[in-house]
């Protein structure tokens, strides 16, 4: 999903319209929803002080909006390639299905992984227990950032 169709998701998620959210980051009132269109539509892309603002606005870290290019399969493949390569993230197969796993033997980035993907568990728990509803287990989702 590219940077324009986050920005559409989550002013959708916000309930606001394109000339809200231009509005709120500083676009003249006139021209705020073309402006906004533009930017949605892959047309312009934003530069990091407007991802900023706009994720402001929006309330979410701005890298809930700045994420890798994963528009096709091949695209996704190579993101998880590249977490492989960083990060120890590694295939396998547990109970005859395939999974992703962390590699114990990365050391730090092992932990750190852990920790953050131990919270993320515990979140979709308290979702799957009605201890916590979709909006706020999407909340935590895009405000997320340690």
């Amino acid at each position: 999903m590219a940077i324009g169709e986050r920005i559409r998701f989550l002013r959708n998620r916000c309930r606001m319209t394109q000339k809200m959210l231009g509005a709120s980051v500083g676009f003249d009132e006139k021209s705020a929803d073309i402006r906004m269109a533009q930017y949605e539509s892959g047309k312009r892309t934003p530069k990091a002080d407007l991802t900023e603002k706009l994720a402001q606005s929006l309330d979410v870290s701005p890298m809930a909006l700045d994420i890798p290019n994963i528009e096709s399969y091949d695209n996704l493949m190579h993101t998880l390639f590249a977490l492989e390569d960083i990060y120890g993230i590694k295939i396998g197969e547990i109970n005859g299905e395939v999974c992703l796993r962390l590699d114990s033997e990365k050391g730090t980035s092992y932990i750190e992984l852990f920790e953050r993907f131990n919270e993320w568990n515990k979140k979709t728990q308290q979702l799957k227990n009605e201890k916590i509803d979709k909006e706020q287990y999407d909340d935590w989702r895009y405000k997320y950032h340690t």
